[in-house]
């Protein structure tokens, strides 16, 4: 775990050049906690995990096991209580990557809930984002769906999402300018941030698809080449 202090604007993440991993929990403009695995990390054989049989030929790699990120999303609850357990919160899920750390977020904050003095009251909205055809951004945000975001005018907004550090932070500051429209008191993110300094790495599962394929996979894996061209847009 590292502390970062410099630039969190969404133009400017925090050390990117040598990230392949992190997640954070921050404020757009202040500190925010980093877990990070270095460039080095060869990630695990197949073999050594339960991947679907549809997908077997078509990733090389688990990189990130699902019990790790479940074990780090539960020590980002404990933050989110720690920092915001006195106010109600909305809980922002953005679409579509978001969702299942979103909803395990939710859970241990649940959890923690039930089992401390000082719980949030919450509520939860949804909004989509999407950027991506294949393994390439496009470079337009287009915003999709999202209930009346005016219920967030004067509230404590949690936004919960998974970020590619190869869109280099547009997604992020397409939704900051959409929600400042809406004047709430105060926004702080929950990121699950994937990425690598290799263009020619894409990482997929745990919500994190190739054209919508493999967001049903548990662990955080590295599509082949094969898987590449199977799933083409």
């Amino acid at each position: 775990m590292k502390w970062c202090e410099n630039d969190l604007h969404p133009d400017h993440p925090c050390s990117l050049a040598q990230l392949v991993f992190l997640t954070q929990y921050c404020n757009s403009i202040s500190t925010c906690i980093l877990t990070l695995i270095s460039d080095e990390e060869q990630g695990y054989d197949l073999d050594l995990f339960c991947i679907p049989k549809h997908y077997a030929a078509d990733l090389e790699r688990v990189y990130i096991p699902h019990g790790l990120i479940m074990d780090r999303t539960e020590r980002l609850a404990r933050d989110i209580m720690k920092d915001m357990g006195g106010h109600h919160i909305v809980a922002l899920c953005v679409l579509k990557g978001g969702y299942k750390f979103f909803a395990d977020l939710l859970d241990y904050i649940k959890a923690l809930n039930r089992n401390n003095d000082r719980s949030i009251p919450m509520t939860v909205d949804f909004i989509r984002l999407k950027s991506y055809q294949n393994d390439q951004s496009t470079g337009d945000i287009k915003v999709i769906g999202g209930d009346d975001l005016s219920t967030l005018t004067g509230k404590n907004v949690l936004i919960v999402e998974v970020f590619d550090i190869i869109d280099t932070g547009k997604t992020m500051k397409t939704l900051l300018e959409l929600l400042k429209q809406y004047n709430p008191k105060m926004v702080k993110v929950a990121r699950y941030i994937v990425g690598f300094e290799v263009p020619d790495k894409f990482v997929v599962g745990y919500a994190l698809d190739y054209n919508e394929y493999f967001r049903d996979l548990n662990h955080i894996c590295v599509i082949s080449e094969t898987g590449k061209e199977k799933y083409k847009a």
